[in-house]
This record gives structure tokens, sequence and C-alpha cells, in this order.
């Protein structure tokens, strides 16, 4: 006899062990309870009961600071994947010849403040993938 048996029905049998309480049998998709509470407490946190960590996160810190600083060409918005609304900045820079350059200036330093203060939920805690931005 093979263990894990291939039938599901021969669980409880002679050979076999009887299946545990709160964990699915080979084959069927989980059972409602505990197995969906550990899924989902698996997706929460990741090894050690730590929060798990997305490789894909952008940095919050960063992303404020480029708004702050370099708002003027839409770098942050080019880290954050809003590439439509980085190259309104950059051309409205670039092709004023720098005279409406405070306009894009202006509009990044806020969009950089208001990444830096975003409370996560809010459209500003986000990249354009719709990843959370870590702190």
């Amino acid at each position: 006899m093979t263990y894990p048996p291939s039938d599901p029905n021969a669980y409880g049998q002679e050979g076999y062990p009887p299946p545990q309480q709160g964990y699915s049998q080979p084959g069927y998709p989980p059972q409602a309870g505990y197995d969906q509470q550990q899924a989902y407490a698996q997706q929460q946190y990741g090894q050690g009961g730590y929060p798990a960590v997305n490789p894909n996160a952008k940095s919050k810190i960063a992303a404020g600071l480029l708004g702050i600083f370099l708002g003027a060409f839409g770098v942050h918005n080019f880290y954050l994947g809003r590439t439509g609304i980085a190259v309104v900045q950059l051309l409205l820079t670039l092709l004023s010849l720098f005279f409406l350059s405070w306009v894009s200036a202006i509009w990044g330093l806020v969009e950089g403040i208001l990444i830096l203060v975003a409370k996560p939920g809010t459209q500003w805690a986000y990249d354009a993938h719709g990843v959370p931005l870590t702190s």
C-alpha cells in the first residue's frame, strides 16, 4: 500500500490512518474553517509571524523625496509607474523652456508631501499597479 492513498475514501480503512480534523484530504479543495484561516494568515504574515514583504513594493520615502526635489520632471511618478502623469509633468517643464517649471515643481512638491503623509488605504499609499508602498 502506498501512502497517501490515491483513493480519498481509503482513509480510515486498515493500514491507513484516519484523516486529521481540520485538514483537507488529498485531491479536494481546502475545507472551510481552519485551513482558510491558516491560508489567510500566511498571506498576511511571512515566516516567524513577521509581516510579509512584497519584493515589488516601492519605497514611500523614496517616492516622496523624488516628488519634493525632482517633481518638476515627474521623476516620482515614473518611479511609481504612473507614466502618463509623469510625461505631462516632464513635457510641461521642457516644452515651456523652463518658464512653467514652477507649476510642475509645485505640483511635484504637493504630490511628494501627499505620498509621505498618506495613510494606508488612501490613493497616495499605492503605486500604479495597486501595490502598497513600504515605509
